[in-house]
C-alpha cells in the first residue's frame, strides 16, 4: 500500500471527486480530506491510499492535473518528522526573572 499526498486542492473538493479522479488509474482503499482542527474548514490537501503497483503511475497522470483551476501537487507521502519536545521543566516562553 502506498499513501499518495495531494496538495494545491481547491477548498471545494470533495472526497468522492478526489476518489473519482484516483480510481481512473486504479483502485482507491482510501481518501482522507484534511480539516483545520479549530475551524473544521478544508486545508487543501489529502492523502489517497492505493496499491503500490498502481500509485506510481497514479502519481505521474495526476501531477500538475488541473481541478477547480488549480495544478495539483500529487507525490509519495513522506513519513511526517517527530516534532521536538520542549525542554523539561518549561512551557516554553520567556524565561522567568527572578
Amino acid at each position: 500500500m502506498t499513501t499518495i499526498y495531494v496538495g494545491n486542492l481547491p477548498f471545494s473538493a470533495t472526497e468522492d471527486e478526489v476518489r473519482s479522479l484516483f480510481e481512473r488509474y486504479g483502485k482507491v482503499e482510501s481518501v482522507k480530506l484534511i480539516n483545520d482542527r479549530e475551524t473544521g474548514r478544508p486545508r487543501g490537501f489529502a492523502f489517497v491510499d492505493m496499491p503500490a503497483s498502481e500509485a506510481q503511475n497514479a502519481i505521474q497522470q495526476t501531477n500538475g492535473f488541473q481541478m477547480g483551476g488549480r495544478p495539483l501537487r500529487v507525490n509519495e507521502a513522506q513519513e511526517r518528522a517527530p516534532r521536538s519536545k520542549p525542554a523539561s521543566g518549561g512551557g516554553g516562553g520567556a524565561p522567568r526573572r527572578w
